[in-house]
């Protein structure tokens, strides 16, 4: 027996549309069936088939990279333009990280 079929009608980017698209056909599966796919997963899971985040800032990942590096947070000085500025002498380890990477 054959369920009820509904239509979904969304706007979505046209890029993205042909860039999924074309995944979509590499794998063999059509627009709908991808849909109802991740329909069908929201319900088994009853939620998100994936965990949305908020993006971070750009400050935010520099802090977080920071403290995965163990470098310790220090009080930045700043020339008469306002940029800052690491001592080399006295936190090589910040100034190596902050000129390399």
């Amino acid at each position: 027996m054959n369920a009820a079929k509904s239509n979904v009608n969304v706007k979505i980017d046209t890029a993205v549309k042909e860039q999924a698209t074309k995944i979509l056909s590499q794998m063999g599966i059509d627009q709908t069936t991808a849909i109802d796919m991740y329909y069908r997963q929201i319900i088994a899971e009853r939620r998100l088939p994936f965990q949305p985040t908020v993006a971070q800032t750009y400050g935010k990942q520099v802090l977080d990279l920071i403290r995965l590096k163990n470098i310790p947070n220090i009080t930045l000085h700043a020339d008469k333009n306002g940029n800052a500025y690491i001592d080399k002498d006295q936190h090589p380890d910040l100034y190596d990280w902050a000129v390399n990477g």
